[in-house]
């Protein structure tokens, strides 16, 4: 594992692009004996072990890596220019495939596993082409699973919750259109940049005085574009950003604010404004029998007390989410901190611990016994 995991870190590719990690991932899983099915959302591969009557279950992995430069220093960097695995997707790779080699020669397995492997889960929605293309039809599940390493928490610890466990996520991109003028005399134009400025404090009102306290929502506005001379006030700013909340209602009352500030602000200053909204990625809502179940699992593989099965929700979001929107299952955090320097995720300084394959890969194992019923002995 350690060495599939080096070798896609080398060699990153990023959403809808993993040509070459499809190809090693598909050729290591029909040198196990498996039935191995390909281009499922482009890249994706799905590898199925069928041991008789009994459950089917999904086990998924991410592959796809980030547009990030990596810090060099590392015998097993990337080798390509502006791209890494930041977010240790080969690790889950990597991880699932260990599980599967060792599953393959396991002759007490009753039931199905199909070991999913998904492209582009950053940014780009991997989750949600491989259930348009049909994941679910070809390879029905009654649960699937997924797990994702966590930087942030204690080492060979297992987070996870009942219901959403990550969050709806959603950007918006707003034009403010004033009437340009001389920096001299502003009082000749209508100042976007004042009016886009009051925008950015007011949208922070939205979280403290419009979403109840026991609900969670954040709105962060992460881009300002105005202007290109010294002395010119432009006639037009735009902003982007991201909401992120625990569920729709509060995603759609956040969306309905941001077009009252702005209309508000359209009667104060006499500008104009155009708001736009892109989907992103639902809740990741873990259902509650099969919440139960991934604790049990991670009980017996890491005992009882490093797992939370009461885990605060992430403010992150993350693409699983379309894939439980189809069908019962689990979503659950790995504890991956290392001891020294700990980077987070999507920091070119981070590396996937490598002291996590073996557990990921014994979690999966677990898992795909009790999931399918494993005859005793």
């Amino acid at each position: 594992m350690r060495h599939w995991r080096r070798d896609l870190h080398a060699h990153p590719e990023t959403a809808f692009e993993e040509f070459r990690t499809s190809q090693i991932v598909a050729g290591l899983l029909q040198n196990m004996g498996l039935e191995v099915h390909r281009g499922l959302a482009k890249t994706g591969v799905v590898a199925t072990l069928r041991r008789g009557p009994g459950p089917a279950i999904g086990l998924r992995a991410d592959m796809d890596a980030l547009d990030i430069e990596e810090v060099a220093g590392r015998p097993h960097g990337s080798v390509v220019p502006g791209k890494m695995h930041a977010c240790g997707h080969d690790g889950h790779t990597a991880m699932l495939l260990g599980a599967a080699s060792h599953l393959a020669q396991d002759p007490g397995l009753n039931g199905t596993v199909h070991f999913i492997f998904q492209p582009a889960e950053e940014h780009a929605g991997g989750g949600r082409e491989m259930v348009r293309d049909g994941l679910f039809e070809r390879f029905p599940c009654q649960a699937v699973f997924a797990l994702h390493n966590a930087p942030n928490l204690p080492f060979g610890t297992l987070s996870t919750r009942t219901g959403p466990i990550t969050s709806h996520s959603e950007t918006f991109e707003i034009a403010v259109t004033g009437k340009g003028s001389h920096a001299a005399q502003p009082e000749a134009g209508v100042d976007a940049i004042v009016v886009a400025a009051r925008l950015v404090g007011d949208l922070q009102t939205i979280v403290s005085r419009n979403i109840p306290a026991a609900d969670s929502l954040v709105v962060s506005v992460t881009q300002f574009h105005a202007g290109a001379s010294w002395n010119v006030l432009p006639d037009q700013v735009v902003l982007r950003g991201t909401c992120r909340a625990l569920n729709s209602k509060t995603a759609t009352q956040a969306r309905q604010r941001i077009l009252d500030l702005c209309q508000g602000l359209e009667v104060s200053y006499g500008c104009r404004t155009t708001v736009s909204f892109f989907a992103g990625y639902p809740a990741c809502v873990n259902t509650p029998a099969e919440t139960a179940l991934a604790v049990q699992v991670a009980e017996t593989v890491l005992g009882s007390d490093k797992v939370d099965a009461h885990c605060a929700p992430r403010s992150g979001s993350e693409d699983f989410a379309f894939l439980l929107e189809h069908c019962p299952g689990a979503y659950v955090l790995l504890g991956a901190a290392r001891d020294g320097a700990n980077p987070p995720l999507h920091n070119a300084a981070y590396d996937f611990h490598d002291d996590l394959l073996g557990i990921g890969a014994a979690y999966w194992v677990e898992m795909a016994r009790r999931a399918t019923r494993l005859n005793p002995g």
